[in-house]
């Protein structure tokens, strides 16, 4: 059986949602990165790099949330188009959800919530890149149902990943200043494979105090820096 190794993470809950797509059996480990087990050597054996997710899949480790998906579309034949014009959207959409969405998301929520001391620069930086990037995703969506066209695809799979979280980083008003991209997202979400996802998120407890521990399980190149 497939092992996903799993925290609540944006990242993860994309791969958990191709999972739930596919309707593949899968065994949940969950990784809990705020007490360092993303740092244990058995897990460092599945990915060096000591991030989630990660998968064995019939004895072939994977790991990077969008390697992950990329993998399991292929070996399934399902979620990235077959025609080319499609095909190549997909890919291009996805990529920009990895380099870009995913990275400026994830700065923005450091330097918002994480960061010891206040940063306006970094802060300013980071927010107006999130908020930029989805920009240029409402635009693309206006005229296009999905992100590569007509057919729901991994690109979309990645986007929601960040996207339902995206009022951690805008606070209240999430998604509002972009609707093409909320109604997409709104859209995913009730698919029942989305539901699953999310009940899977749910029910998988972390530690969630961001305490000494977390902090340098978490962000270990900061130890030792003056407070």
């Amino acid at each position: 059986m497939l092992k996903l190794y799993f925290h609540s993470t944006p990242n993860s809950m994309k791969v958990a949602l191709l999972l739930e797509e596919l309707q593949l059996p899968f065994e949940v480990l969950p990784i809990d990165i705020m007490k360092g087990e993303q740092h244990q050597i058995e897990f460092l054996k599945i990915n060096p790099n000591a991030k989630v997710p990660a998968v064995e899949d019939d004895g072939i480790q994977v790991f990077d949330s969008h390697a992950i998906l990329l993998h399991l579309a292929a070996k399934h034949g399902k979620y990235i188009p077959a025609a080319p014009q499609a095909q190549a959207a997909t890919l291009s959409w996805l990529e920009f959800v990895a380099t870009g969405l995913s990275v400026f998301s994830g700065q923005a929520v450091h330097f918002l919530h994480y960061a010891p001391e206040a940063l306006p620069y970094a802060k300013n930086r980071y927010v107006k890149e999130v908020e930029r990037h989805y920009g240029v995703l409402d635009k693309h969506l206006e005229g296009s149902k999905y992100l590569a066209g007509s057919e729901y695809s991994i690109a979309d799979m990645a986007l929601w990943g960040w996207a339902i979280s995206a009022g951690y980083i805008f606070g209240e008003q999430g998604l509002a200043a972009f609707p093409n991209v909320q109604r997409l997202v709104t859209e995913i979400g009730a698919r029942p494979a989305a539901l699953k996802a999310l009940k899977l998120k749910e029910s998988t407890s972390f530690k969630s105090e961001l305490d000494e521990q977390a902090r340098k399980a978490m962000f270990p190149q900061n130890e030792g820096l003056a407070a």
